[in-house]
């Protein structure tokens, strides 16, 4: 019985090394992919409108000056991101203390982007489901039937799952786009600390939003 037994353990603990060993194996191959499965590089189509999320200081809205003007948008709508609450505190004093989207509204219509084109969204939020939550309201107020989500290129995979849990059922098409003026390096994404540090992040982000607990 204690032989049976030795040699059921045995066995047990072969098959064990092997999954190891296979697992291991297969973290080795998958993690120099990592930084390109967080990544959505397709053609777009001509939308409705551009959103611009926040998270960046020039080369998110930068994305999406060039892409109206390849034609691929007809409206940019900004995201301001979080506002802290000194930044409201100092509004409601009345200090004319200028927003992130009144910057980036100003640069654009001086690039030549009409001013009638861009609006933002009126209400700070602190992350990308908000952020898909008020764009979504707003496209469905204004009749867009399409849009484009411009954002940074790791964080287009979470993103687009982002807006297109927000707008199921909806009507409203959805694609992404990565800003190509954001310096990445996806296939040495271990190497560089910027990298390391957004691909490490968005991959746990990434996760939590599949789970549900992203919010």
């Amino acid at each position: 019985m204690a032989t049976r037994f030795q040699r059921a353990r045995s066995i047990a603990a072969r098959l064990l090394l092997v999954c190891l060993v296979v697992a291991v194996l297969a973290g080795a191959l998958a993690f120099p992919r990592l930084g390109r499965f967080l990544i959505i590089d397709e053609p777009i189509q001509p939308a409705e409108a551009l959103v611009v999320l926040a998270g960046a200081r020039v080369d998110r809205w930068l994305e999406a000056v060039d892409l109206y003007r390849e034609g691929k948008g007809k409206n940019i709508l900004l995201s301001p991101g979080y506002l802290e609450p000194a930044e409201v505190r100092l509004r409601a004093n009345g200090i004319d203390y200028p927003a992130a989207t009144d910057l980036i509204r100003n640069a654009m219509v001086q690039m030549g982007i009409p001013a009638n084109v861009i609006t933002s969204i009126p209400e700070g939020m602190d992350n990308t489901a908000h952020e898909a939550l008020f764009a979504a309201r707003i496209a469905r107020e204004r009749g867009w039937k399409s849009i484009v989500v411009v954002t940074s290129p790791y964080h287009t995979r979470r993103s687009l799952f982002a807006f297109q849990r927000e707008l199921l059922g909806t009507g409203i098409d959805v694609q992404v786009r990565g800003t190509r003026y954001d310096d990445i390096d996806p296939d040495r994404w271990w190497k560089r600390r910027h990298d390391f540090r957004y691909v490490t992040w968005e991959l746990q982000k990434y996760i939590a939003y599949r789970l549900g607990v992203g919010s």
